[in-house]
């Protein structure tokens, strides 16, 4: 090959690797603060980040989303996430009970009992609800955000773990000790399909859906991968590799990307190229892997920026373990806390 044929071919391949994903950690703020924490939940509209506490001392925290300085907490006692209907402007914490406060000015307005054990959630933007996960009966109690009422509840054959909306009347929801996806009926709030991912993976602790193209995204643990599913009839796409130990994902549908969270110190960023109704395997590939802290493993986009932001912290050593007990989780260094976001 001509010497100018193969500099313009080695251009164009560096162009094109340019063009790919360059994402990074581009900020770490240590926000200190006592207790243990799961959930990460970006309010793009309201500049908001909210970050629930678990313990004796939980709270959920408020942070500017720009800048991460803190604004005020919730008094939720210990919590696993909370988020907010946006029109109502009403935030919903996952303690027990349910803690129902005003967004604008964090005072709480009431707790919800909706029995079992909150823990995830998912608002509906449209409809004003909101849904509460649990792993115990009910699995889904789904309030109305204006007053925090019960509309309903839906019973699942398994554990929910994330929840997606595809804005046409069904709510997606992976059910982690199942290996599965339900699909419900929002109109009903009745369970329709249940779709059975076991043979490619388990453990699904993220969900995240391409609406456009009718496409889910089960982030799981069992064999470490991302689960391509379509959404219309459960048929399995293909299957692409995270790293270990997800616990969330999400989709930014402006640049048609797919990303989770790993606790082994991992962001995978997968590129849906889907074209069409009916996208191939080849249509979806591993964009990039980003190296985040250890123990990282819950992610939020903010939709203005789209900016991923994860929460982690330093542990000391186990404690030594005892016969016949289960081991001990090692403790948290006091004040290591941080908020981790990763951009270009």
């Amino acid at each position: 090959m001509p010497c100018s044929r193969l500099l313009t071919a080695f251009a164009a391949a560096f162009t094109c690797s340019l063009a790919l994903a360059q994402y990074k950690v581009i900020n770490t703020v240590k926000v200190g603060g006592e207790g243990g924490f799961d959930y990460v939940t970006a309010d793009s509209d309201a500049r908001r980040l909210y970050v629930s506490r678990s313990g004796a001392a939980g709270a959920t925290a408020v942070f500017n989303l720009d800048t991460l300085a803190p604004i005020g907490s919730v008094a939720t006692g210990s919590a696993h996430g909370a988020v907010v209907d946006t029109a109502t402007h009403h935030g919903f914490a996952t303690s027990k009970p349910v803690t129902m406060f005003d967004a604008q000015t964090l005072a709480v307005i009431k707790t919800i009992d909706t029995g079992g054990n909150p823990d995830g959630f998912l608002a509906d933007p449209v409809a004003h609800r909101v849904y509460i996960l649990s792993h115990t009966a009910p699995q889904v109690t789904v309030l109305d955000a204006k007053d925090g009422s019960i509309v309903g509840t839906i019973i699942l054959d398994g554990e929910p773990e994330q929840s997606v909306l595809d804005g046409k009347g069904r709510l997606y929801i992976d059910l982690e000790d199942k290996n599965s996806i339900a699909v419900v009926d929002t109109a009903t709030l009745k369970l329709t399909a249940t779709y059975d991912i076991s043979s490619y993976g388990g453990g699904c602790a993220g969900l995240a859906m391409d609406r456009v193209h009718g496409v889910l995204f089960a982030a799981c643990r069992a064999k470490n991968n991302m689960i391509v599913v379509n959404a219309a009839t459960g048929k399995i796409i293909t299957t692409l590799p995270t790293g270990v130990g997800c616990d969330g994902a999400t989709f930014n549908a402006t640049t048609s990307e797919v990303f989770s969270t790993q606790g082994d110190g991992t962001l995978t960023v997968i590129k849906d190229n889907a074209k069409n109704s009916t996208p191939a395997a080849t249509d979806f590939v591993v964009e990039q892997t980003v190296k985040t802290p250890l123990r990282a493993r819950t992610i939020t986009l903010d939709a203005k920026t789209g900016h991923l932001i994860t929460i982690t912290a330093e542990y000391g050593p186990a404690p030594a373990a005892v016969a016949g007990q289960r081991a001990a989780r090692p403790p948290m260094v006091p004040g290591s806390f941080e908020i981790v976001v990763v951009g270009k």
